[in-house]
């Protein structure tokens, strides 16, 4: 295609130096996926059948490392590119290394998992409000790449392990379903590790077994409920520490399908002291007298 006298081709694929937008003094760029291209890219552009709001696949060809973007504006310099930060993380970047950027039409997303890195992302009051917050300023989700959540000046890093209905989605005007797995220092509590097992070998306990009456009557109330609070599990510690990993939400919808931990009924099934044992018989067997 030639377009006054300029050969234009059916594709963009350019290859720019990229820096951190703390170059060009614009912090709030951080909190999102976009980046800022040189005006020849748009003029490039302009003449191709493109989807809008445009996006791109960002290649680091000495890492391997892909990941998708959006364009915020085309105001830099010739040859280079300005990226927030955590995303040149995510690539392997530093400062002046070159990239390949290529335009991609990605399909609209419908289901992202998320791995948060620690569980305290889940101590938020309302984690479902500040991600969906968030992801306002994204335009995609790549599977693989590391996004960065702010909340009362407290950074969150949340992992993509899978997005359908491909590995990068568009997350723009669309119903996108979100779970969560357990974070990343999330730890079992109901099975004990090997260390806790080394630990609790061979030490002493001076009292075990079963409690009984001599004269064979149940066990007062006061020791049978010490007795059964030693072996239940405190709901609401499990539930400040258990991370959702069932819980779902959608965004840019109506309805919202969440499931709400800490208040998820637990039943223990507790061991009944009015059980029936054997009735102890404090005296047995046979009589003798002294006199033979």
């Amino acid at each position: 295609m030639f377009i006054d006298g300029y050969h234009r081709s059916s594709s963009f694929e350019q290859t720019y130096r990229c820096y951190s937008v703390s170059f060009i003094e614009k912090p709030e760029i951080e909190n999102g996926d976009k980046i800022i291209m040189p005006a020849s890219a748009l003029d490039h552009l302009a003449f191709l059948r493109i989807d809008y709001p445009m996006m791109f696949e960002l290649t680091n060809g000495a890492s391997e490392r892909v990941s998708h973007c959006g364009v915020l504006e085309f105001t830099a310099d010739e040859g280079t590119i300005y990226m927030p930060y955590w995303m040149m993380q995510n690539m392997l970047l530093q400062e002046g290394d070159t990239i390949r950027v290529k335009y991609a039409s990605l399909p609209k997303g419908t289901y992202v998992k998320l791995q948060p890195h620690t569980k305290d992302f889940f101590d938020i009051s309302n984690p479902k409000a500040i991600l969906e917050t968030t992801l306002r300023k994204f335009s995609c989700l790549t599977t693989g790449d590391t996004i960065m959540v702010t909340y009362n000046n407290k950074r969150y890093y949340l992992d993509i392990i899978e997005t359908k209905p491909a590995k990068a989605i568009s997350i723009i005007e669309t119903d996108c379903e979100v779970d969560f797995a357990p974070s990343l220092d999330y730890k079992d509590l109901g099975k004990p590790n090997i260390a806790d097992k080394t630990q609790n070998k061979g030490k002493f306990n001076p009292f075990f077994g079963t409690a009984r009456r001599l004269d064979g009557k149940p066990i007062p109330a006061v020791y049978s409920s010490r007795h059964r609070n030693k072996h239940v599990p405190n709901v609401n510690a499990l539930s400040s520490t258990t991370s959702p990993s069932g819980g779902k939400l959608v965004f840019g919808s109506n309805f919202y399908r969440t499931k709400e931990t800490g208040k998820e009924e637990m039943e223990p099934k507790l061991e009944s002291s009015q059980q029936k044992q054997p009735k102890f018989q404090p005296f047995i067997g046979k009589k003798y007298s002294l006199r033979g």
